[in-house]
């Protein structure tokens, strides 16, 4: 389980370095990146484990966003960046990807569907995939933005 736990936050983190890459951050912010996708998306993993908490998906990546919004706002000072700097990086592998993916397939096929049984079927597993990932993504970034409102002052300290 641990080796499982580490492979997860080795991947999240090369993940986030990757997607830090695009916005070019300073090179002292990589590692607060990479270390706090680790931390987050390790926690959602946990989270979602049944032999620890069993919390459905959309509930463990609020709750691991909070998280890492959390740990970006406290780390920003010591990275002397902006918070969303390491944030939104950091965030990217908790993207639903898969759940998108289904969702688009599922929309293709009853596009191309002959009769109404397999349309109400592909119909069914679009709208359950959409809404999952729908609810992630807001999940996300709620999760993510309350700690920048909440600690305000340590927040924009980096800026200053």
């Amino acid at each position: 389980m641990i080796l499982q736990i580490l492979q997860d936050a080795l991947f999240a983190a090369i993940a986030a370095i990757g997607f830090a890459a695009i916005s070019r951050p300073p090179r002292r912010a990589y590692l607060y990146c990479a270390i706090i996708a680790a931390v987050g998306h390790s926690t959602r993993f946990i989270m979602m484990h049944e032999q620890f908490f069993s919390m459905n998906i959309v509930l463990a990546t609020f709750l691991a966003s909070f998280f890492v919004g959390s740990l970006a706002v406290f780390l920003s000072p010591v990275a002397r960046t902006p918070a969303e700097t390491c944030l939104f990086p950091a965030l990217l592998p908790m993207i639903p990807g898969i759940y998108a993916y289904k969702s688009f397939g599922g929309l293709a096929m009853c596009i191309f569907g002959n009769d109404e049984s397999s349309f109400s079927h592909y119909f069914y597993l679009f709208a359950q995939n959409g809404l999952t990932c729908l609810f992630i993504l807001l999940g996300m970034v709620i999760g993510a933005t309350i700690p920048i409102f909440i600690f305000k002052k340590v927040s924009f300290q980096a800026t200053r």
